[in-house]
């Protein structure tokens, strides 16, 4: 799904055949994002910038989109791709991993998406690197249900802040 730490994001479902990146936001979690809206910055001038042009920018910085994190749902086959060495050694696993998206418990507030290799291990997003290739397989049939469950999960905090 989306971590709760992402809930505050933009975010979006992920769709067959998309190619995603291990992305760490501005809020420190890592979640999965489109590499074009990671890679998108803001367009250089084509003029020479003054003192006071620098200034105002600094102080106040140009705005650009925030990058939109890509949900995924639970049992959705993905491929992981360009793994590093050290994580290869670690979990005795290949450079190209096909992995399956799990939740590791339904408890709020914590950090619950996670990837299960096929030899059993169970690895937290949290624990990936930014910038490692995600290829989404296969969603698993999941759609207009998923989103229902997201958008109830999205307004839980919101009806919690009005009770207290």
């Amino acid at each position: 799904m989306c971590d709760y730490s992402l809930m505050t994001q933009p975010n979006r479902l992920a769709q067959e055949g998309e190619q995603l990146v291990v992305h760490r936001f501005p809020i420190g979690s890592l979640g999965l994002a489109s590499p074009a809206d990671v890679k998108r910055r803001p367009a250089r001038p084509t003029h020479r910038k003054t003192f006071w042009t620098k200034l105002k920018e600094f102080v106040v910085p140009p705005q650009t989109e925030p990058v939109a994190a890509v949900c995924i749902p639970p049992g959705a086959r993905l491929r992981l791709e360009d793994i590093p060495a050290s994580l290869q050694s670690e979990l005795h696993i290949g450079p190209v991993e096909e992995v399956r998206f799990t939740q590791l418990s339904a408890q709020v507030n914590t950090y619950r998406d996670a990837v299960c290799f096929s030899n059993g291990i169970e690895l937290r997003l949290q624990n990936l690197v930014p910038g490692l290739r995600v290829t989404v397989l296969d969603l698993g049939g999941a759609g207009d249900e998923f989103m229902d469950r997201l958008r109830e999960e999205r307004a839980e905090p919101a009806a919690f802040a009005r009770r207290g």
